[in-house]
């Protein structure tokens, strides 16, 4: 029996996830599109391909019944995935399974239980597991028939939640070398907020470690006093990430149990080590960053934490990325407010106010990285950013204009303003785009005004700004004259942004102008002891304070070196983790036959940008729709400097009624029906052995920029093209 016929063997009796399980899988697949999955919709955007053991994914045990030292071991693998709700990888695991033993009732337990967020794919995977139990030892019973009870049960939902956990209870109970199933119980209580309480859980999770030192539940520790108590998880945090390192979220969840209590350096090498996971996962399997749920949002609050501790360049560095990162309708479409381009944007924004960036935001001003968007929200912050900016270098002239821009600037809109939560950010409130324009234009009449050296009539204005950071109007009091004002704002600054440098750095300034020398040298000393971390000193916030160090005798290099406290735990290298930066990866070369069998290759490329097309043969009606819209195009491509190459399924016969058709193909094409490209660049289904969809951009030096890869082709030429041309206008980040 063929790896093929193993795989539809035991995967088709659940052809339809919705709810309508079928007996035996359909021998004929005429009636799929191709890419498409055989069984069903929900399976067209699950993992389609084949796991590896990853190695470090968390050390557990939890033996099955099976006969296949790998099926047992990738079992194992999925669960530690499980753990660190890496999902994704947790069903590719279990699907691996599956393959290496069709029988394996556990597997589809796995697979139901990586799709805990998706009860309706749930619900195929575990009837499956149902159906194989046979005749499975208890333990094994118990786990698929509490989670079936779960899923398949009628009535409260509180109380069949309540029967799953007094089922895992049972387990454990019964079992009591099962700590698995104890670190499952703490997992969903917190998930379903039902059984004890926070403390009796935790106690629950220590003998789990007692069993396991490095097991991977503490990640579950942390999430318990996430909310309540975070300095309960200190000891967790230190060994999360050591637990699992393969996965990228075991590294970011202890960095909000140091957010949250204050220690941003601590937090910051957690979220950098996540993203060097993410990194190195992305860059080995071909995923664009933005395809990982948590990406984004681990990134932007790394740029955070850097900021918080004076990492600037790094942190400025890590928002023009985001910014860079390849973009996808799909997954990271350039608008989203909650994917990498709009983290990326809010975050450079910030920055560049925060540390008065100005000469940098001059040279950014007329790129990709500030540039103008439709909402008009969005038009008066990057104006009014600009503004600060000329203000910044003392150029009037300018500041002028910008403030005439703004004044003229509309405040209606055709496209949706960005969604931002009530209230705004930093306890700063959300204003309309009216209210912003006003704001703005009022903001930087008080700078012109300021500038002119008219301090009184600045005051008037500075009265009635709203949204603006403490720390700016400080500034701005200060400079119009009031020095109460201007230091009781520099104070709530600090306090409330407690451990940040560059609020404390603003206040040491403060202090200085207003002659409050002690006061002065006392939060210079609190500066410094949290200074270890900021990269430059050249910085305009502490260039400032070059002659207050001068003052207090301190050296010119006044920052203190960070030493890690005892209870930070042991760490990596973080070089040894990933690099810190997303980068494209080589593509793998190939020759292939065109139709007259002459050899073409992915060496003739080089050093011309090329857009690669993957399809599926010419009786693949999408592809060939596909193919049209880009041949279409191809003069558009030519004019930009990039090629275009299409690479079939078809043998030669396939190929020449492609080139001879009705809808002939006038792009360069070549023969691969043996698939070994289309799998190597993984566009290929290796549990169901079929190809997919695949589109490459290849840059002139042989690194893919961007892909698609799916169960149907890529249809937008002109977003490709579009696309193109940003990234290949971008270098490339070591």
């Amino acid at each position: 029996m063929t790896r093929r016929r193993i795989f539809l063997s035991f995967i088709g009796a659940f052809a339809c996830l919705l709810g309508n399980v079928v007996a035996q899988p359909v021998p004929d697949h005429a009636d799929v599109y191709p890419g498409h999955s055989y069984h069903g919709e929900a399976f067209n955007d699950g993992p389609r391909q084949k796991a590896y053991l990853m190695g470090k994914t968390g050390n557990v045990r939890f033996p099955i019944t099976t006969k296949s030292k790998d099926a047992q071991a990738f079992f194992e693998q999925g669960v530690g995935q499980l753990h660190g709700f890496w999902y994704f990888e947790a069903e590719r695991s279990f699907r691996q399974v599956a393959v290496l033993d069709p029988d394996c009732a556990m597997a589809y337990w796995g697979m139901a239980m990586a799709n805990h967020e998706n009860e309706k794919r749930a619900v195929g995977f575990i009837k499956k597991a149902r159906e194989l139990l046979r005749a499975a030892p208890r333990r094994e019973s118990l786990y698929v028939e509490c989670l079936t009870d779960y899923l398949l049960g009628t009535g409260d939902k509180k109380k069949r939640q309540q029967k799953y956990i007094d089922t895992l209870k049972t387990i454990y109970t019964e079992f009591s070398s099962d700590i698995e199933a104890k670190a499952f119980y703490v997992v969903r209580c917190w998930q379903f907020k039902v059984g004890p309480p926070t403390a009796s859980l935790s106690d629950m999770l220590d003998d789990v470690f007692k069993a396991n030192p490095l097991h991977p539940a503490h990640h579950f520790c942390i999430h318990l006093w996430d909310g309540a108590n975070p300095q309960n998880a200190v000891g967790s945090a230190a060994l999360c990430g050591e637990a699992a390192p393969r996965i990228a979220h075991m590294w970011h969840m202890p960095g909000h149990t140091f957010d949250k209590l204050k220690r941003y350096a601590e937090s910051a090498w957690q979220q950098e080590a996540s993203s060097r996971a993410d990194h190195a996962y992305t860059m080995r399997d071909r995923v664009l960053p933005d395809q990982i749920h948590n990406y984004a949002h681990n990134q932007e609050w790394l740029i955070r934490s850097l900021s918080h501790i004076g990492r600037v360049h790094d942190a400025v560095a890590l928002a023009k990325n985001l910014i860079e990162l390849p973009r996808h309708p799909k997954f990271n479409p350039g608008t989203s407010a909650g994917k990498s381009s709009g983290f990326g944007r809010t975050r450079l924004f910030e920055l560049l106010e925060r540390y008065e960036l100005w000469e940098e935001t001059l040279k950014l001003a007329d790129t990709m990285y500030l540039e103008p968007r439709e909402q008009p929200s969005e038009h008066v912050k990057r104006l009014r950013l600009i503004g600060l900016a000329h203000a910044g270098v003392g150029n009037k002239y300018k500041l002028a204009q910008i403030i005439s821009l703004i004044q003229k600037q509309s405040t209606k809109s055709t496209t949706p303003e960005p969604k931002v939560k009530a209230g705004g950010k930093g306890g700063i409130p959300t204003l309309d785009a009216s209210a912003a324009r006003d704001n703005a234009v009022k903001e930087l009449q008080v700078i012109e005004k300021l500038l002119a050296g008219e301090g009184k009539e600045a005051l008037d204005l500075v009265k009635a700004l709203k949204g603006i950071s403490q720390t700016r109007l400080a500034r701005y009091y200060l400079q119009a004259g009031n020095q109460a004002k201007a230091e009781q704002l520099a104070k709530q600054a600090s306090d409330t942004a407690k451990n940040q440098v560059a609020p404390l750095a603003s206040y040491v300034e403060i202090l200085h102008a207003i002659g409050k020398d002690k006061e002065c040298a006392e939060a210079f000393d609190r500066l410094r002891k949290m200074s270890g971390n900021i990269d430059s000193l050249a910085t305009p916030v502490f260039r400032r304070l070059d002659a207050i160090a001068k003052e207090l005798k301190l050296p010119a290099d006044w920052r203190i070196k960070t030493k890690w406290p005892a209870d930070f735990g042991k760490r990596p290298p973080l070089d040894s983790i990933g690099p810190l930066v997303w980068q494209p990866t080589s593509g793998p070369a190939w020759t292939l036959p065109d139709v007259n069998d002459k050899p073409t290759s992915s060496s003739q490329y080089a050093g011309k940008p090329v857009v690669v097309i993957f399809y599926l043969g010419y009786g693949c009606s999408h592809c060939m729709e596909q193919i049209q819209k880009f041949a279409a195009d191809a003069r558009k491509f030519r004019d930009a400097g990039i090629l275009i190459i299409a690479i079939s399924t078809d043998a030669k016969d396939g190929l020449q009624r492609a080139l001879n058709g009705e809808k002939k193909i006038t792009l360069p094409v070549v023969s691969d029906p043996t698939c070994d490209v289309f799998k190597a660049y993984r566009a290929y289904d290796d549990f169901e052995n079929q190809p997919l969809h695949g589109t490459f951009l290849i840059d002139a030096d042989g690194l893919v920029r961007w892909h698609d890869i799916g169960y149907e082709p890529f249809m937008d030429a002109a977003f490709v093209l579009n696309e193109a041309k940003r990234l290949l206008a971008l270098p490339i980040r070591r």
